[in-house]
């Protein structure tokens, strides 16, 4: 679990399921692998420990924080490279690579990443104040703050009811509204705090603001359409027999990826907002059950207890 003691402390990102997604990927110390979701590269390292000389890995991520870690921790390491990109233009990345329809292993760790969460300034959790900003990319989009400073009543209740799942959605979403009439919301202790009043059930051990900033996150970076994107163009990176892995946080992101794997892989050849014939054959072969988090990892890192690893591999 990461901590922060000062605004200079150094941060510690711990990997979720690390040695359990890894593992079940790297089936050919030779081949090549894509790290779809950087983060702070704890995946990435111990998926190169584990590549032969001629192994290869390319890493994604669109936080320019996570290249800059990245551009440093690996300069020197041959078989290891690194692009800034949204994970919804995955498929392009790796075209663009020379890979595609040739990688052997595919991983999304599709969590925020500690520092992200820790680093106040960022704006993605309320354990501390900061500025509402919550953009995985802080170069692109609109902020946190300013989407709130905008968007209308039933837009905001939808957003809350949908991607944070939250039973008290309407509540809370007039608070926000009431509140950012009177001034502009643009910290991130003071959305917890309005958000806190308006609850009138907290669920053990989570505070009360945890799934509206989840939904608003969510909104924001546009990351459940990233995910339909970037599931839909797995199969046609991997070559066949290579592996998906993927972690998962919520329930709205693992609903995503267990349809994905029940359909089959899209033909390149028909446009993608046409329909896909029928296929008799399974794209994917589901690779044993989903896999959680043991009580030794969660006794580190309590982040990693709603996580969810899913691992397929590609038939068709």
């Amino acid at each position: 679990m990461s901590t922060v003691e000062t605004t200079t402390t150094v941060l510690s990102h711990v990997p979720v399921l690390m040695h359990e997604s890894v593992d079940m990927l790297t089936l050919d110390p030779a081949g090549r692998y894509v790290d779809a979701t950087y983060g702070r590269g704890g995946h990435s390292g111990y998926l190169l420990s584990k590549l032969s000389a001629t192994g290869q890995l390319l890493a994604v991520d669109r936080d320019p924080e996570a290249i800059a870690d990245a551009s440093t921790r690996f300069a020197a390491e041959p078989k290891f490279s690194i692009k800034q990109a949204n994970f919804a233009d995955l498929n392009d990345v790796v075209k663009q690579h020379g890979w595609h329809g040739e990688v052997d292993g595919l991983l999304m760790d599709l969590g925020v990443s500690s520092p992200q969460l820790d680093v106040a300034s960022r704006g993605f959790g309320f354990s501390r104040d900061g500025d509402l900003d919550m953009r995985m990319d802080p170069d692109s989009g609109v902020s946190a703050a300013q989407w709130i400073s905008t968007v209308s009543l039933g837009e905001l209740v939808k957003v809350l009811k949908e991607y944070g799942e939250e039973r008290y959605a309407k509540r809370i979403g007039s608070a926000i509204v009431a509140a950012r009439d009177e001034k502009s919301i643009t910290r991130t202790l003071e959305l917890a705090e309005i958000v806190k009043a308006a609850h009138p059930r907290w669920e053990r051990h989570h505070h009360p603001a945890t799934r509206s900033f989840q939904a608003i996150r969510i909104a924001i970076n546009g990351e459940l359409d990233a995910i339909h994107e970037a599931v839909r163009s797995a199969a046609s990176l991997l070559r066949v027999g290579g592996r998906l892995a993927v972690i998962t946080f919520h329930s709205l992101e693992d609903r995503i990826i267990k349809r994905a794997l029940r359909q089959p892989v899209p033909d390149p050849k028909i446009p993608r907002h046409l329909p896909q014939p029928a296929q008799e054959q399974h794209a994917w072969r589901v690779i044993g059950k989903p896999i959680k988090a043991g009580e030794q990892e969660l006794a580190g890192n309590p982040r990693a207890r709603s996580a969810v690893l899913r691992v397929a591999e590609r038939v068709l």
